[in-house]
């Protein structure tokens, strides 16, 4: 077995979503952030919340892997930046938006425009899509390249979430299984 971190993006992953899905799946093993600001993110606010969800995980097992959707996937990165020696299988980031991109909520996460993507301590995956109004493809390989992840783009997807229509996305579980063999 293995312990998830699951990082969903703002106001959380509704029940359609891949994520929820896959929490439902994995039971106690898998731990969902919990900040105080799920529409109004705060970066210090979300990374604390990654910080509380991996220390409940790490006591349930000593493989802890995160999968991060949307905005989750900046509040990982830089939780794993502050936080190189603690032990991770690896980060799963699916749909990371572009700060500086056109669609990104400039006003709802204003303390996400300034982050930047900087090498990460563990292995790391990211996915995404041929259409996603939040990040074109070309940025978000860039992303990977900057992280050392490895990079996949998913196919036509959207922003990879309930809307597009996924399920518990068993593409995104084989990727997963990629990066985390159990």
């Amino acid at each position: 077995m293995a312990a998830y971190v699951i990082i969903p993006g703002i106001d959380g992953s509704d029940g359609q979503h891949w994520q929820t899905l896959w929490e439902q799946q994995w039971g106690t093993s898998a731990v969902r952030i919990s900040p105080a600001s799920w529409s109004a993110p705060d970066l210090d606010d979300w990374v604390d919340a990654v910080q509380e969800a991996y220390d409940e995980a790490s006591r349930q097992d000593s493989r802890v892997w995160l999968v991060a959707h949307s905005l989750g996937c900046w509040a990982a990165s830089n939780w794993l930046n502050k936080n190189p020696s603690s032990p991770i299988g690896g980060a799963f980031l699916v749909a990371p938006p572009d700060p500086g991109g056109p669609a990104f909520p400039c006003q709802a996460a204003a303390t996400f425009t300034e982050v930047s993507a900087q090498p990460l301590p563990c292995p790391a995956l990211v996915v995404g899509s041929a259409n996603d109004p939040y990040c074109t493809p070309e940025a978000a390989a860039s992303f990977a390249a900057q992280w050392e992840a490895r990079w996949h783009l998913a196919g036509t997807c959207g922003h990879i979430n309930s809307a597009s229509g996924l399920g518990a996305w068993q593409h995104g579980r084989e990727l997963l299984d990629s990066l985390c063999p159990r």
